[in-house]
């Protein structure tokens, strides 16, 4: 079987959607070597290399015009070369298919991760949920199958788009699998020097932006203030909503202890932090993840950490409950008392954090790069017949 995919972001896309289509298109290419799986993308860079895999290949647009014009390439030129590459099925990785892609008599899929930005469109650029909710209702309403990353996404796409439920498979994703292998003492203090890094800390993963919540992880830390000081390491980068996270910061007099790692130049510039190289030994070392976002599709980073054997602390909202089991701690994000008691507890009650961590682990194994591409490749089989 020849398996088409939309995978611009895999080559271009250093967070969520990025991960999910790597990981999905390395874990199929391992677990069901017997088909081709064929790439198409409008550029190739580092940040998705292919090597050993004879049966990944990857497609670029070869036209003048369609070098010239790539997004019009992705969203409708595509179809040729999916019927030159003798294309079974096609799967858009992240919310869209090429337009009349019926007309190919091509079947397809289209995964779609969330639909955030029509819960809080005022957190997005008008014209961006325009062009979003366009793309995403056509991708939902003429792909053969969707799949939605959780049972949120899949009531999301049913209750805001009015798509049959009985269309949507969810199929959960996975991580990739740096984070499930134990980091060597060598490679962690390898790191820890690397990034200066604190003896302990708590860990944030994610775009510093209103529904993740970093505020409210600075109120709690800011109430624990002298009773707990252990200081807590950001991972990602934003706009409006930082500036506002660091006045807080500022009035708070909390700047020695939130480490903003994506403000050094030094760090920003190394290849193995741009590629998330060095996070397994990042998160290995934390003394808990911190991810109380008031919604997401899926919310990898916590996931991330339960293959890492950290305690996590989440939201009990959204799908996060699906992502987190029986084993995190959960919080009500919009209290930060809350979160200030998760902390503290995770941090102190010894007895607290081993549960935590074999509960997580046991819960991650449902979440398998086994289990995710397999899960993936049944809506193929059930969509060829």
């Amino acid at each position: 079987m020849n398996i088409g995919f939309e995978a611009k972001r895999a080559f271009t896309n250093g967070t969520g959607l990025g991960h999910y289509s790597r990981t999905l298109i390395n874990s199929l290419a391992e677990f069901f070597p017997s088909n081709q799986y064929f790439l198409f993308t409008p550029k190739k860079t580092n940040l998705f290399t292919i090597s050993g895999s004879e049966n990944i290949h990857t497609i670029l647009p070869r036209s003048f015009y369609g070098k010239l014009f790539k997004s019009a390439w992705r969203s409708s030129w595509v179809k040729k070369d999916l019927k030159k590459n003798k294309i079974d099925l096609y799967h858009g990785l992240s919310h869209e298919i090429p337009i009349r892609m019926r007309s190919t008599g091509i079947p397809s899929v289209v995964t779609i991760h969330d639909l955030i930005f029509e819960r809080y469109p005022d957190q997005y650029n008008p014209v961006d949920v325009k062009i979003y909710r366009s793309k995403f209702q056509y991708a939902c309403r003429n792909a053969d199958r969707v799949i939605a990353i959780s049972h949120q996404t899949k009531n999301d796409i049913v209750e805001i788009y009015g798509i049959d439920e009985n269309k949507i498979d969810v199929c959960y994703q996975s991580c990739n699998d740096s984070f499930t292998k134990e980091v060597s003492v060598e490679e962690k203090q390898r790191v820890k020097t690397l990034y200066n890094l604190p003896d302990q800390y708590f860990l944030y993963v994610g775009s510093i932006i209103e529904r993740k919540n970093l505020l409210n992880i600075c109120k709690a830390l800011a109430i624990l203030k002298g009773k707990c000081d252990i200081p807590l390491v950001v991972i990602g980068d934003g706009d409006t909503y930082k500036k506002q996270v660091k006045e807080f910061i500022r009035a708070n007099q909390l700047d020695s202890q939130i480490i903003f790692l994506s403000e050094r130049e030094q760090v920003r510039s190394l290849p193995s932090f741009k590629y998330a190289k060095d996070f397994p030994a990042i998160y290995q070392q934390a003394t808990a993840m911190v991810y109380p976002s008031v919604f997401e599709g899926f919310g990898i980073p916590v996931l991330e950490a339960l293959w890492s054997r950290i305690p996590v602390i989440t939201s009990n909202v959204s799908c996060l409950p699906e992502t987190g089991g029986d084993g995190v701690y959960y919080v009500n994000p919009y209290n930060p008392e809350e979160i200030a008691t998760g902390l503290w507890r995770v941090a102190y009650e010894e007895e607290l954090r081993p549960v935590l961590i074999e509960k997580g682990w046991n819960h991650a194994q449902n979440f398998t790069r086994y289990k995710s591409a397999q899960a993936v490749m049944d809506v193929y089989l059930k969509l060829l017949g």
